[in-house]
């Protein structure tokens, strides 16, 4: 019986491992009661002009580029989808590109080039610009919160798996399989 004991305390000890580094892996809290997920970049880019003003969404994705003006920055970001804590899946197809603005100063330091960001906030309009030799339609948001994802979770991504036996007696890898991903 006392053999019983270590193993039940590291079975607890890898669930509990696996639900904290699940719970480092949640997103952030977005107010996301009214988001409209039918609209992307692409299609806000490409409806007619003000279809979409006035329409809530989450988007996300890697900045582009950082302006700050008078009172307000502005974010050029090429979209990805989401997961589902919001993080961008910038392995995936991009779904057009974006401007967002938030209101007061943003430092380009930290909203740099290459860096992740999701945003719920509410469309406003478009802007034309320029893609390489383009003209470029660019959804214009007005940002209601903004979340930009940590540079440790950025370039290299870690990953893992983590799995344990659940049910019958003698070895760990006995009995049923969960596993937890990361």
């Amino acid at each position: 019986m006392g053999m019983h004991h270590p193993r039940v305390k590291l079975r607890s000890g890898i669930l509990l491992m696996a639900l904290l580094l699940g719970a480092c892996a949640s997103g952030p809290a977005f107010d996301t009661g009214d988001v409209d997920r039918s609209l992307t970049p692409r299609s806000v880019a490409a409806g007619p002009q003000q279809a979409a003003a006035g329409r809530h969404v989450l988007w996300g994705g890697l900045i582009l580029g950082t302006t700050n003006l008078q009172d307000r920055t502005r974010l050029e970001v090429l979209a990805y989808p989401l997961d589902a804590s919001a993080r961008p899946l910038d392995e995936s197809e991009p779904q057009g590109r974006f401007m967002l603005e938030q209101a007061g100063y943003l430092d380009p330091a930290s909203y740099a080039e290459g860096r992740r960001i999701s945003v719920v906030g509410t469309v406003t309009g478009t802007l034309t610009g320029q893609v390489d030799e383009s003209d470029y339609i660019y959804p214009l948001i007005e940002a209601r919160q903004l979340h930009l994802w940590s540079r440790g979770s950025d370039g290299v991504r870690v990953g893992g798996y983590i799995g344990f036996g659940t049910g019958g007696g003698g070895d760990l890898d006995s009995g049923s399989e969960i596993g937890f991903g990361f």
